[in-house]
């Protein structure tokens, strides 16, 4: 089961990208003062997550005081400092997914049946304090749903 309210999320360390470099990073090191919002998708470049990525930055999820945004994408590092690019926010960053361990430690992974042998995490979206317990979870029963924006902001002027 994907953590949900009151859980405290897995530790890990991944590559860390924000939109030049990417360096092996602790989780834990990559949250925020106040915690972090941590948005999963399958890929960078896909339609979805190009729109979801432009809608987060246009209500200003890059300026959360103390909370920073970081998605967690199955695509290498350097897609993901592309993606970060075209985005135009250096301050959202990506942890690279490509074996889905990060994915398979938030229990996300779906098997995909119109992409062989392709697993994605399912569009979801945590809100977590300092100490990584999830303080909002959602994860989305399909592969189109978009995120409940004002619920997850309403999370983060809660921490």
């Amino acid at each position: 089961m994907p953590p949900s309210e009151g859980e405290t999320v897995p530790d890990f360390a991944s590559l860390l990208c924000d939109g030049e470099t990417f360096r092996s990073t602790p989780f834990s090191d990559a949250l925020g003062a106040r915690g972090g919002v941590v948005v999963c998708t399958g890929f960078v470049f896909s339609a979805i997550a190009r729109n979801w990525w432009k809608r987060f930055v246009r209500a200003g999820w890059d300026e959360f005081d103390g909370v920073p945004v970081l998605g967690v994408s199955r695509d290498g590092p350097y897609a993901q400092n592309e993606f970060l690019r075209w985005l135009g926010r250096p301050d959202i960053r990506f942890f690279v997914d490509v074996n889905g361990d990060v994915s398979e430690a938030f229990d996300l992974l779906g098997d995909r049946s119109h992409m062989a042998n392709v697993s994605t995490p399912w569009r979801s979206a945590f809100v977590l304090d300092p100490d990584r317990e999830v303080q909002y979870a959602f994860v989305a029963d399909d592969w189109i749903s978009p995120l409940p924006v004002a619920d997850i902001e309403t999370a983060v002027a809660d921490l």
